[in-house]
């Protein structure tokens, strides 16, 4: 009997985890505090020798770090267009290389030169 990849794993597998309300809370403030700035405050959108273009910091960077609590994880309908896709499988080996060449071989009467020895 053949185990699965996924059963031999010595890593169970994760569920997907909710972000601390503690910490989600304020980045989701910040976010959403730097996307009204920059919508409304013209001064917002503009550059800054210290810290650079100022929507990166007020609007990407809060953003992100919104985005990492959620562990990067891509929305299912953005991601898939609302469907998740099938699981495409092999049909055929993968390395088929060898035994090509083995037959070719064969043919030019070459076959015990060109296996290595085990």
């Amino acid at each position: 009997m053949q185990r699965s990849a996924l059963a031999s794993s010595p890593r169970p597998p994760r569920a997907p985890l909710a972000p601390d309300p503690r910490v989600l809370r304020p980045v989701r403030q910040i976010a959403l505090a730097g996307l009204a700035l920059v919508l409304v405050w013209p001064a917002a959108r503009g550059y800054s020798q210290w810290l650079g273009w100022w929507p990166l910091w007020l609007l990407g960077m809060p953003m992100t770090a919104w985005w990492a609590l959620y562990r990067f994880r891509l929305p299912v309908a953005a991601a898939t267009g609302g469907v998740r896709p099938a699981v495409r499988r092999r049909r055929q080996p993968q390395a088929r290389r060898r035994a090509a060449r083995a037959r070719l071989l064969a043919r030019v009467g070459l076959a015990d030169a060109a296996l290595p020895a085990r």
